[in-house]
């Protein structure tokens, strides 16, 4: 096997439960199969695994189809942080990874690697090249190399349709956070490092945070006003936050600055998370700074009441 294909558990694990998949956004789709793992692993009495892929397997074999993601980085990791997992093996996707047909990759690495008993798949799941390795394809496998499968049914949102990654970055896209939300069983977020900006909000009253993201990758909702909440190192603050440019300055360069209700913290350098409450406006033109400052009022009026 090659070596970028190494899955690094302890030695003395020779028998685990696996799931594997993207999960992107651990959604409550996936909560679902994270929980049957749990409890399949707790039922033979072994470690529950789940092996993903780091890139998103679309930036390597087709970069320019390639989804902006629903979490990035270390967000996945904390999504998936709980009771449900023993182990999280990340692979780096390669091309070379990307060319395994599904019993290959079952071979090599679920079952030589990391001693597969029993495989938890999704129902629209499939791995190996091609997305080859669907349910069916899978239980051939298991049958023949003296594994078991399990496959997940869909859990539906508040539309009735199956919760998919694919729906919640539709819904993202097209401002529906509400929906967003109830697929995900939370509220949409963004996490970034606070950075210098140019220090305009503080010359109209309301001081921002200029948030940088770790990703280029990182889904972001379509340009305006939202209110959110803000986890930062000094704790939970409601807030609003402009994400795009500020055309009544004349900039066009498209930032995230987000406002502390109630706070006024030195966080320069430090992580924060925002997660998206609710859309307020759309970002646009006012004549005067004036204007400008009168809307963001009635801004903060509307973004407390639905922040609590």
């Amino acid at each position: 096997m090659p070596p970028d294909v190494g899955c690094g558990l302890p030695p003395h694990i020779v028998q685990t439960v696996c799931t594997v998949g993207t999960f992107d956004g651990v959604h409550r789709g996936h909560q679902l199969v994270l929980e049957r793992l749990r409890q399949a692993a707790d039922a033979r009495g072994l470690p529950a695994v789940l092996v993903t892929f780091e890139p998103h397997p679309l930036q390597i074999i087709k970069p320019a189809v390639a989804p902006p993601r629903l979490t990035v980085a270390t967000e996945r990791l904390e999504a998936l942080a709980g009771p449900w997992l023993d182990y999280v093996v990340v692979l780096p996707f390669t091309r070379t990874l990307a060319a395994y047909d599904a019993a290959t990759f079952v071979d090599e690495v679920l079952r030589r690697r990391l001693g597969l008993v029993h495989l938890l798949v999704g129902h629209d799941h499939g791995f190996g090249r091609g997305r080859e390795g669907d349910a069916s394809v899978l239980r051939a496998l298991g049958a023949e190399r003296g594994f078991t499968v399990e496959s997940v049914p869909p859990v539906d949102g508040a539309d009735g349709q199956p919760i998919s990654s694919t729906a919640i970055r539709r819904a993202i896209t097209v401002g529906d956070l509400a929906r967003a939300a109830d697929a995900l069983g939370h509220l949409y977020g963004v996490a970034g490092r606070v950075v210098p900006g140019a220090g305009r909000g503080r010359t109209l009253g309301y001081r921002t945070l200029n948030i940088a993201l770790d990703s280029p990758h990182k889904l972001l909702p379509r340009e305006g006003v939202y209110a959110v909440r803000v986890q930062t190192p000094a704790g939970l603050f409601g807030g609003m936050l402009n994400l795009g440019p500020r055309p009544t300055f004349g900039e066009t360069t498209p930032t995230i600055e987000a406002h502390l209700f109630d706070a006024a913290l030195d966080l320069y350098g430090a992580i924060v998370r925002v997660d998206f409450v609710a859309p307020l406006r759309d970002t646009r033109t006012f004549p005067s700074a004036d204007a400008l400052i009168a809307q963001l009022a009635d801004d903060e009026r509307t973004a407390r009441m639905l922040v609590g």
